[in-house]
């Protein structure tokens, strides 16, 4: 008998919300995964809806010990992980992204990794981003002259950083849950991660998953991950849309997530599957909802009983704002009361006052 989408769903939430906790904030990274934080604050509220009650201050001094790391890795993505996961990320974007550097820059095959080195010999210290871009200039002038019209161009300035082997922090020091200048600097792995590493790494975060869920959240093509899979030869089993779906031995037993949960922007639960399968935590005429404009943006989802049924927002920059909720249709938004566990937690994470909260139906 087929998996159901509500079987896969509470087979995931053991993964993403372990039962009983996980202690430290590199604790809780280590066993649910990666995030992807192209805005900042996605860690910290990704964090207070898996670990409710962390604190800014506890988020930010993971950072500063680089418990935790932050940089731009998969699909070109920015994610915060732990270094040992960052080290999976980093692989997994250096074989998925390096066809789009050859085509970009109209750069040689045999001259990608040589570049790649010469980056982060010259990334040793702290470097901006248009110090790197300065440098990725100056190399292909040296060593492939016809790639520098094309370096020069605003997408040179992100393949600058964007390789998988540097990490950023705010240029101030300060501020991690910001939008602030960023600095950049080599990424120093703890060790040599393998393309098994990125698929287990994604099946231990995220699991039970398709090859296509796997090849869309790592970048890596089908074939790839078919070659990966038919190595590590796991069971699978047939989904509710046909496609099989493989897991870890010995995953965690399902469970339900009860109560409110105020989830980042790209979240995992919805950014760790492939667009066309996402169906175990939103329904498929509501997931297009979320996103908003031609630039990718998405609403803060709003998981309710383990399902995401609208979004929240809480405007502004100020230490003290209000929370607005809204219903997606056809659901039912949930109750102030039920709201307030979410409430303090988001407040605790970003180290801000919520004033009020209003409630709005699609």
């Amino acid at each position: 008998m087929a998996l159901t989408w509500e079987e896969l769903a509470a087979r995931t939430l053991a993964r993403q919300f372990p039962s009983g906790g996980a202690g430290s904030v590199a604790d809780t990274v280590a066993l649910t995964g990666p995030m992807q934080t192209q805005t900042a604050r996605a860690a910290f509220l990704g964090l207070a809806a898996r670990s409710p009650g962390v604190t800014h201050q506890q988020v930010s001094e993971a950072y500063d010990a680089a418990a935790i790391v932050r940089g731009s890795t998969i699909r070109g993505t920015v994610h915060t992980a732990t270094p040992a996961q960052f080290a999976a990320l980093s692989a997994a974007t250096r074989r998925g992204q390096r066809r789009r550097w050859t085509q970009l820059l109209k750069l040689p095959d045999d001259l990608v990794d040589e570049l790649w080195a010469a980056t982060e010999e010259f990334a040793r210290e702290w470097r901006t981003p248009e110090e790197l871009h300065e440098h990725l200039t100056s190399w292909l002038e040296e060593h492939h002259p016809a790639s520098v019209v094309h370096a020069r161009a605003q997408v040179g300035r992100y393949l600058s950083f964007g390789h998988g082997g540097l990490v950023r922090r705010p240029a101030s020091g300060t501020g991690w849950e910001g939008q602030g200048r960023p600095v950049y600097r080599t990424f120093d792995a703890p060790g040599r991660a393998t393309l098994a590493d990125v698929v287990r790494l994604h099946l231990r975060s995220h699991g039970p998953a398709s090859r296509h869920d796997i090849a869309w959240w790592s970048g890596l093509g089908l074939g790839v991950v078919d070659s990966v899979l038919e190595d590590l030869d796991l069971p699978g089993e047939e989904g509710p849309d046909g496609r099989t779906y493989v897991d870890l031995p010995d995953p965690p037993a399902p469970r339900t997530v009860e109560g409110v949960r105020l989830l980042a922007e790209f979240d995992a639960l919805l950014c760790g599957y492939d667009p066309k399968a996402r169906h175990r935590f939103i329904d498929p005429e509501h997931h297009p909802l979320l996103w908003q404009g031609p630039n990718g943006l998405m609403r803060s989802p709003l998981l309710v009983d383990g399902r995401i049924t609208g979004y929240w927002r809480a405007p502004g920059t100020a230490k003290r704002r209000p929370l607005e909720v809204h219903a997606l249709p056809g659901t039912r938004l949930p109750s102030k009361a039920r709201l307030e566990g979410s409430v303090t937690a988001l407040g605790a994470a970003l180290g801000i006052t919520i004033t009020e909260v209003s409630l709005s139906g699609a």
